[in-house]
């Protein structure tokens, strides 16, 4: 089954929202064994909106919709397939019904378009809202599968989990599914690493291999088709031991964990507690940390020490680093890490000092940065030029910084 995914509204095409519905689906279906090989966004028109249904008949046999199921005039999603497939709108009473009850539940009066809502495809599988209104609804054809999904995310998720993952599956032909492993990899470039496992992704078959590159970090995608998840899981095993045996010593962690996440894992299973001093990073190192239940366990406290005032009177650095090295130094980075350490009763000190940016400082370029880290009278520094905006710089020290934290712990 190939699918295809239509985003139906204007608000997408004039950059209002971001078509978020689009990656999940596409995530979505690569899991159950449905390639996505097109994703086409359409304005609330009707006339377009046939076009490219049209266009999308040439290429796919499963056509997914998201958007366009509302009470208003510009909702026209199910009134254009309608028309183009031949088929009558016809009253679901179940979503009527839950409808109706919506309006009583809060108190407000229910207008007749909002019965527009309870229209579904005559012939065609409802998929039940339980966060909205409109239901969802699958027709088939000889030729095509149509999906209609509503397209506030809220209810489109769980709507597909729920309901329209299961109706796909019934249709599938093959009794093959996609098992998937997501390698996480930090301190190697996309095409570093694709330049190590080359040959690898040139002979992919099954598994397949793919690279996928964000914010300093690179993940592998491996995929593997087979009917027992044991044995897909053994082809997989396979082709990660060669992958490991290249590019192992960058691997940090599988599918959707985060640098983070890792570390607080790993703070957790030594029982060490940490201590942060944040200059350039104002806190953002512990904004992330504090998001994982326990973090009160293991993190003691921090400084945001944004001024050399309170790096030299809180955290005691000395006058005479400040005067001679600067604050953006290996010195400072160092007497940070090891004094928030000793001022909170830590085990692990670490510190983020350096240029975010726009402009230089103490002569040091944009993205210039020192992180230190103290572990019990251990203290280790390094430096890092990164030169991206404000925000990218800031966000890859708290990256390199956990990185660094992790791999000393390790």
């Amino acid at each position: 089954m190939n699918a295809e995914i239509i985003a139906v509204g204007s608000e997408l095409l004039l950059g209002q929202i971001v078509n978020t519905n689009a990656k999940f689906l596409s995530q979505q279906l690569a899991e159950i064994g449905i390639n996505v090989y097109h994703h086409t966004v359409v304005g609330d028109n009707p006339d377009r909106l046939r076009s490219v249904l049209e266009i999308a008949e040439s290429r796919s046999n499963l056509i997914i919709f998201t958007g366009g199921l509302g009470p208003t005039k510009d909702d026209l999603t199910k009134e254009t397939i309608a028309n183009h497939l031949g088929k009558k709108l016809v009253l679901d009473e179940y979503a009527l019904t839950s409808i109706e009850n919506y309006f009583k539940k809060t108190n407000r009066l229910m207008t007749d378009n909002n019965r527009k809502q309870a229209l579904i495809l005559e012939g065609s599988l409802v998929l039940q809202n339980d966060h909205g209104m409109a239901p969802g609804m699958l027709l088939s054809t000889d030729t095509h599968s149509y999906m209609l999904l509503p397209g506030p995310p809220k209810e489109m998720e769980p709507m597909f989990l729920q309901y329209g993952q299961a109706a796909l599956l019934g249709k599938l032909d093959s009794n093959e599914q996609i098992f998937s492993r997501v390698l996480r990899f930090f301190g190697i470039g996309e095409a570093t690493l694709e330049t190590e496992i080359e040959d690898l992704i040139d002979e992919q078959k099954n598994p397949t291999i793919a690279p996928l590159a964000s914010d300093g970090e690179v993940t592998l995608r491996l995929t593997a088709k087979h009917s027992l998840p044991d044995v897909a899981s053994s082809l997989i095993d396979e082709v990660e031991k060669k992958i490991f045996d290249r590019v192992g010593d960058y691997f940090y962690g599988y599918d959707q964990t985060s640098l983070m996440e890792e570390l607080f894992k790993k703070l957790q299973q030594l029982d060490l507690t940490l201590a942060c001093a944040e200059s350039l990073t104002g806190g953002m190192f512990q904004q992330q940390f504090t998001h994982f239940p326990g973090a009160g366990n293991i993190l003691k406290g921090g400084v945001v020490c944004y001024t050399n005032e309170v790096k030299e009177k809180v955290l005691k650095v000395s006058k005479v680093t400040i005067a001679k090295q600067g604050v953006v130094s290996e010195a400072c980075a160092s007497e940070l890490a090891e004094n928030v350490r000793e001022l909170l009763d830590a085990d692990v000190g670490i510190s983020f000092t350096g240029v975010a940016g726009p402009g230089e400082l103490e002569g040091k370029p944009v993205g210039t940065v020192y992180i230190g880290v103290s572990i019990k009278g251990k203290t280790k520094v390094e430096k890092f030029i990164f030169g991206g905006s404000r925000e990218q710089n800031r966000i890859r020290a708290v990256k390199h910084g956990s990185h660094l934290l992790l791999k000393m712990l390790s």
